[in-house]
């Protein structure tokens, strides 16, 4: 699941340096993907830590996508042991130090067997899991995408209403 941006493609690979696995220099997109509604939601609206409210504009401002692929993802697995085995621990995908992460993401792009992308815990709910996927020609062919709308669209209400509740979110105006 994703929350995209309504003047964006659903299917953005971004590549500004400014998120966890995206290249430090621009030298790939990446496409992020919560493996649910509100993963996708915590990890859009939850940045600040601490401030449990979300504002009807910034809803308005996103559409909810469901992401499918006509093929599996090969992806590096680095939401348990996966870390250990490239040397690392959960700083890489929870911490701070965004550019040890995209340097490891990088490396990862990098790498010979040209994995798609990276599965790790979500930073806001570490129940949940995440996707990065690389922008490399064969997955955006592997991708599409259903618009589910706006969380404020009548057919989303429900929904919004079990995330809010889920996250101790209140709407405000």
């Amino acid at each position: 699941m994703r929350f995209y941006w309504t003047h964006k493609k659903a299917l953005f690979f971004n590549k500004n340096s400014v998120f966890r696995f995206n290249a430090p220099n621009g030298e790939f997109g990446v496409l992020y993907l919560g493996e649910d509604e509100t993963s996708a939601f915590i990890e859009t609206y939850g940045w600040l830590t601490g401030e449990r409210y979300i504002t009807r504009e910034q809803l308005t401002k996103r559409r909810l996508a469901l992401v499918s692929a006509n093929r599996p993802m090969n992806l590096v697995d680095l939401s348990g042991k996966g870390l250990a085995r490239i040397g690392a621990d959960g700083r890489l995908c929870i911490g701070d130090d965004y550019k040890t992460s995209q340097n490891w993401s990088l490396a990862l792009w990098k790498h010979p067997q040209k994995p798609d992308g990276i599965l790790y815990r979500s930073r806001h709910d570490p129940d949940k899991k995440a996707v990065a996927l690389f922008d490399r020609a064969e997955v955006e062919a592997a991708l599409s995408f259903k618009n589910r709308g706006a969380l404020l669209d009548y057919d989303n209400i429900e929904l919004l209403a079990k995330i809010l509740d889920h996250y101790n979110f209140i709407l405000i105006p």
